[in-house]
């Protein structure tokens, strides 16, 4: 089981490497104002999402504890962020604070995983 947990923890980190670096290949585009959400943000948001479930179900199978409030404020950043990512994926210009509160709410998702232990 925990070869099956860390294939998953590295697919998940795959996720949300694609993610920020996403954002990140945009943030000169930003300054200009014509950033705009890559595909790669979206699929690795969507990743993200289905490999921090199978996460979650695959710990609780074996018996880990798992901390439900870390997992939630987790879970709810990410469908703001897929949510954002979704609905403005077709569009050649985003706002520059929804850009930027994607890349925000992106590392704030990734200093909870790191730091609230």
């Amino acid at each position: 089981m925990d070869v099956l947990i860390h294939l998953f923890v590295g697919l998940h980190i795959i996720g949300i490497a694609a993610l920020l670096g996403g954002f990140l290949t945009q943030m000169k585009a930003m300054g200009q104002g014509t950033a705009r959400f890559v595909p790669g943000m979206l699929h690795g948001a969507l990743t993200m999402l289905v490999t921090g479930v199978a996460l979650v179900g695959l710990n609780q199978a074996d018996h880990h504890h798992v901390n439900t409030i870390k997992i939630g404020i987790k879970l709810a950043l990410l469908i703001v962020i897929l949510g954002l990512v979704y609905v403005k994926r077709d569009e050649e210009k985003i706002d520059k604070g929804m850009f930027g509160a994607v890349g925000l709410l992106t590392m704030a998702n990734i200093f909870i995983a790191v730091l609230w232990t």
